[in-house]
C-alpha cells in the first residue's frame, strides 16, 4: 500500500525471468489497485475497534502468514548470514513496521481519503532524497518541474490559503511521514542488500517476519490487551494483512516479473482514486473541492518525477 518509485520491488531479488499465468495481468493490475486502495478503509475500521500498534501488529501477523504459506507451497527458504538479517532489520522498520504505525495513528484524526493521497506523496519524496542519496539518479528540468507540482499539489489537498483549517495537523504529519518512510527504506535497501542473489520471496517474507516481531515488542508497551474483541474491525484487520500485505505483495511481484516494474508502478496513480471513492461512498467522509483537485496535481506532479530519457 504504498505510492512507488519501484513498486515495492526494490526489495532485493534474484533475476526472475518474465513469467505468464491464466489470470491475465490487467486483471491482476486492477485487483492490486482496488485491494491498496481499499487499505486506507481498513486502517480506518481496524482503528474503531482497537488500538493503531494492534492493527499495524494484526496486519502484519496476517500478511506473514500468507508469505509464509507460499514459502512453503514453493520451498522457499530463509535467507542466511547475520548481515543480511541485520540489513532486513532495518529495511522492515522502513518500510512495515513505522509507516503502517503511523498510518494506522494518522487514521484516528484524519478521513482514510487524507491518508490515501498522503500516501501518492511517496515518489515525490523519493525522487527529492534520490537527487541526493542516489548518484546515478540524475535530475532533469521535467523530473525537478514534477518535484515542484507535486508539492504544490500537496499545499491544494491541504487547503495552505485557508491556514489547513479543519484539518488535523498532527494526523496529516504523521501520513507524510510514513509515506516519506518508504523511499527512506528502498534507498537504504538498495544501497546494502542489492545483488544479494536471495529471491524475492525469500526476502520479503524475512522482511515481513522481521518487523511483525518488532510490533510484537511495541504493542504490548503502548497497549492494553482489549477487554473484548469486535468483529468487524477484526475482520478489516485480517483483510487488510492477509490481502493488502501479504497476497498484494505476491500479485505485485507476479506483475512485475511478467510487465516489468515501469508499468507495474502504474498502480500508484490508481490508489488515491479508490482510497478517495471508498472514503466517501462507504464511510461517507466529505470531501471539499481541494482534496481531489490537489490529488491530481500530486499524482501529476509524481508522474513527471517517474519520467525518463528517452535513448
Amino acid at each position: 500500500m504504498s505510492a512507488v518509485t519501484t513498486p515495492r520491488t526494490d526489495t532485493p531479488t534474484a533475476t526472475t525471468p518474465r513469467r505468464r499465468t491464466a489470470l491475465d495481468w490487467r486483471i491482476r493490475f486492477g485487483a492490486l489497485s482496488l485491494i491498496w486502495g481499499f487499505s486506507f478503509l481498513l486502517i480506518k475500521v481496524g482503528t474503531e475497534g482497537y488500538a493503531p500498534f494492534q492493527v499495524t501488529f494484526g496486519r502484519l501477523l496476517f500478511g506473514t502468514a500468507v508469505l509464509a504459506a507460499a514459502m512453503a507451497v514453493k520451498r522457499e527458504r530463509l535467507p542466511r548470514g547475520a548481515r543480511t538479517w541485520g540489513h532486513l532489520t532495518v529495511a522492515a522498520f522502513l518500510l512495515n513496521a513505522l509507516p503502517f504505525s503511523l498510518f494506522a495513528y494518522s487514521e484516528l484524526t484524519i478521513p482514510s481519503t487524507l491518508a490515501g493521497i498522503c500516501n501518492a506523496t511517496s515518489p515525490l519524496w523519493g525522487m527529492a532524497l534520490s537527487l541526493v542519496a542516489l548518484s546515478e539518479d540524475r535530475p532533469t528540468r521535467r523530473r525537478v518541474a514534477g518535484l515542484g507540482i507535486g508539492f504544490l499539489g500537496v499545499l491544494t489537498v491541504l487547503g495552505v490559503w485557508q491556514g489547513f483549517h479543519g484539518l488535523d495537523a498532527t494526523g496529516t504529519l504523521m501520513a507524510l511521514l510514513a509515506s516519506l518512510s518508504y523511499p527512506i527504506g528502498w534507498i537504504y535497501v538498495r544501497r546494502t542488500l542489492a545483488g544479494t542473489g536471495q529471491s524475492h520471496l525469500s526476502m520479503t517474507g524475512a522482511q515481513l517476519l522481521l518487523a511483525t516481531a518488532q510490533l510484537a515488542l511495541v504493542t504490548p508497551l503502548f497497549t492494553t490487551w482489549p477487554s473484548h474483541f469486535p468483529v468487524v474491525p477484526l475482520l478489516a484487520i485480517a483483510a487488510l494483512g492477509a490481502l493488502g500485505t501479504g497476497l498484494a505483495m505476491l500479485v505485485q511481484y507476479g506483475i512485475v516479473a511478467e510487465v516489468g516494474p515501469t508499468t507495474a508502478q502504474m498502480v500508484t496513480y490508481f490508489i488515491p482514486v479508490i482510497a478517495t471513492a471508498a472514503g466517501v461512498a462507504i464511510l461517507g467522509e466529505s470531501l471539499s473541492w481541494s482534496t481531489p483537485v490537489g490529488a491530481v496535481i500530486v499524482l501529476a506532479g509524481a508522474a513527471l518525477t517517474q519520467a525518463r530519457p528517452r535513448h
